[in-house]
Order: structure tokens, then sequence, then C-alpha cells
């Protein structure tokens, strides 16, 4: 790696930690439930807010990225990380929490939605695989040190730490953001389609809504259709569209990036319910719990940097499928964990499904930024991570129903509480690695197809 690449890597990484290093937040959830007086099912609202808000607006800020500058929106979402973070911190009640949760996730849907084009439009288009590879690298490394300085975090300092940690690491990339050559392409005088981004975040967000509100579900699912129906009509008639709607005629690149939901879905199941058997089926304590659920987005780090080097010689498509199947075998293994599994098990489970992830994720980002005209980085970067961050709040959601209704089937049948965790524990996993794996196997024959 040359000089500019490695200094263009270390801000970046940098200023886009803060997202990853979110996992550390997962380890706190057993802290937060106790703090606030939650119940298990409400967790997922520390996920929801924080990730439906990044999910719902990053593609419009790519897009502002491409327009008025990479570096400078990549900043102003610097600066507003930090805030949230403190506030988070210090959040008085768990509703003040989850609105702090909404402005941290402002703050990483700037940084993210320009990170992949601020670390390839710099170098030529044949280093983009390794570029992202070292992207999607750091992303685990981060996420693999979240939990386990989390966990320490946590048991000395209660879990607003885990949010005080990252303030230093943001401010740390926004002064090295000063001597970053800017990557923004010629735009032509291309205006902000703010219309269009409204629509988005408006259609993306009741979507992602309606499955959390039962008694408001089929009203949001009508808004969310709507919205989509009007953002079509729109994007047809504007010259300047958020997003070329023509990408999606092409039936591979919508199936890559459905996949990538699905699959992100399924692998959330270890995010939302390991902390809980790590730290309530098994007892560990929370430095303990979150060096194992480390050990997760270490593999993907692995896996990452593996699946870079592999597509020099093979398709993406295949790099993604395989990466898909390890994590079904993962996923699939885990559903049978008990009170009896022991941490080696434990240990190659979590880094397996953390390698697949790493194939897997480094390669749909390649097939996604590879396939959308180059001026456009900043939407098609921002469009790889809200496929995965749609994929995330759809697993909370469906991780937490699934474990929920099974648990009180277990209960209600006269289970003590730790056969039904376990119930609901194995069914959830199971259906994960069935998703997963049927994605592996589709995207296989879809890269056959291609040759």
């Amino acid at each position: 790696m040359t000089r500019a690449q490695f200094r263009t890597a270390l801000v970046v990484g940098l200023g886009t930690a803060s997202a990853p290093f979110d996992t550390a937040v997962n380890i706190a959830f057993p802290d937060i439930t106790a703090a606030f007086g939650l119940a298990l099912p409400d967790i997922q609202w520390v996920v929801v807010c924080y990730v439906l808000t990044y999910a719902s607006l990053m593609l419009g800020f790519g897009r502002l990225g491409d327009i008025f500058g990479h570096r400078r929106v990549f900043a102003a979402g610097l600066v507003c990380n930090a805030v949230g973070l403190a506030l988070c911190a210090v959040a008085p009640g768990f509703g003040w929490f989850l609105a702090f949760r909404v402005v941290q996730g402002i703050g990483a849907a700037l940084t993210l939605a320009c990170g992949p084009a601020l670390i390839t439009l710099g170098f030529p288009e044949a280093q983009r695989g390794r570029m992202l590879a070292t992207y999607t690298m750091m992303f685990g490394l981060a996420a693999a040190a979240g939990p386990l300085v989390g966990g320490v975090l946590v048991d000395h300092g209660g879990w607003p730490a885990v949010f005080w940690f990252r303030i230093p690491i943001v401010l740390a990339g926004l002064l090295l953001l000063r001597g970053l050559a800017t990557t923004t392409l010629p735009s032509d005088g291309q205006r902000f389609d703010l219309i269009g981004t409204a629509l988005i975040a408006a259609s993306l967000a009741a979507l992602l809504l309606a499955p959390n509100r039962a008694g408001d579900a089929a009203l949001l699912l009508g808004l969310a259709v709507i919205g989509l129906v009007v953002l079509v009509w729109h994007e047809k008639r504007t010259d300047a569209p958020v997003i070329d709607l023509g990408l999606f005629r092409r039936g591979g690149f919508i199936f890559v990036n459905v996949s990538s939901v699905l699959v992100q879905m399924a692998g959330f199941a270890v995010w939302m319910l390991t902390p809980y058997f790590l730290l309530q089926v098994h007892d560990f304590s929370a430095g303990t719990g979150g060096l194992l659920l480390a050990l997760s987005p270490l593999g993907m780090a692995v896996g990452s940097d593996l699946g870079g080097r592999a597509m020099r010689r093979l398709p993406a498509g295949r790099v993604a499928a395989a990466g898909a199947v390890l994590m079904a075998a993962a996923l699939l293994a885990m559903s049978g964990w008990s009170a009896g599994t022991g941490p080696a098990v434990m240990t190659a489970m979590l880094f397996l499904h953390g390698f697949g992830q790493g194939l897997f994720q480094v390669a749909t980002l390649d097939i996604v930024v590879g396939t959308v005209p180059r001026a456009q980085r900043g939407v098609a970067g921002s469009l790889a991570m809200v496929t995965r961050t749609l994929g995330f709040v759809s697993g909370a959601t469906a991780s937490t129903l699934l474990f929920g209704l099974m648990e009180r089937r277990a209960l209600a049948a006269g289970a003590d509480r730790l056969s039904a965790f376990l119930a609901g524990h194995g069914t959830v996993f199971v259906w994960a690695g069935l998703i997963a794996g049927l994605c592996g196997v589709g995207l296989w024959f879809l890269s056959r197809r291609a040759d």
C-alpha cells in the first residue's frame, strides 16, 4: 500500500469507525435494559432508532457528496456524530436516549454515505477491489474491538462509557481530514434532488417501522408503497435523480441487493441474541462476553482481506456466494447451542460467521460500486450500505419477534426460563441459517450464468 493509500485509509477508517464501534452498545444491552427498566423486546429500539435513521438518509447524503464534495459531507457527519455520542452518554431517560440515537444516526449517514467514495475515487479503478477490501476490513476490526472494549468499559464505567470512548476517535478523523484531497468528480451543474431524498427517507422509514408498530403496520406499509410509487414517478421526470432507476432493470443487480438485505438480516441474529446467551445462559462477565462476541467481526476483517485477494482471480459473485454459505453453516450450528456448549465451539462458530460475512460484504460492495457509474460513487457506496443496513433493522425486528413468540410458547408449555430462552434462540438461528444458505445458492447460480 502506498503512502497516499495508507493516509486515505487511515482518515476514512477513523472517520467511519464510530459506526462499526456501535457493536460496543450490543454488549451493553443488559446494562441498558437494567438502567432504564426495560423488557428485552424494548431494547430493539436502541438499534432501530439509530440504524433506521442512517439507512433512510444515506442515499440522499451520498448524492449530496457526489455534487458538493464527499469530504465536506464527511466532515459534517463527524461533527454531528461527536455531538450525538455525547448526548447519548448523558441521556436522562430512555425517550431522550432514543432521540439522541437519531442525532447519532444522522452523523453516521453523512460519513457512511461518502466513505466508499473517499477511499476509491482517488485511485485507479484497477485498485478498487483492494481499497474496498481495506475499507471492509477496517469495518470488521472496529466492529471486533467494539464489544471487546465495550465489555471492559461496561464493567468499569457502565453503559455511558460505550459512547464516551468514541468521541476522541471521531475528532481525530476530523483533524486528519483537512489534509485529504477532495474526490468529487465534475457534476455538470447538477442540482440536489431534495424531493427525491425526502421520498426515499420517508418510504424507508415507514417500511422499517411497520413491523414494530403492529397496530399501524398496514398504514405504514401503505404509506411506504405510495412513497415508492411517487418516488419512481418523480425520479423519471427529474434531470438529476438521486439514483438511476434503470440500474434496477438488471435482474442480477436486483438479486445482489436483495440478497444483501436478507443475508445481513440473518446474520444480525448474532448481535441481537448472542449477548444475552453469553451473559445470562453462561453467566460470563461483560468483558468476557465482549471478547467472545468480538470474534465475529474479527473473522469479518480476515474474510474481507482474503475476499479482496480472491476477487483478483474469481468473480465477485462466487466470493459472495461462498461467504453466504459459510455464514449459513455457522448460524445453523449456533442454533444448537446450550448451557453445555464450550468456549471452543463458540469461538469457532462466531469466527466462521464473521469470516463468511466478510467475504460476502466485500464482494457485494464491489459488485454494486462497479455497476453504478463512477461519477455517482457516493450513491453507489450508499446503496451498498443501505441494503446492509436494511438487513440490520429487519434482523433486529424479525429476531426479537420470532424469539419472543417461541419463548412465550415454551413458557406456556411449562418450560423453565432457561429452556424457554434456548427454544427461542434455536428457532431464530435455524431460520437465519436457512435464509443465508438459500441466498448463497442463488448467488452461485447467478455467477455461473454470468460466465
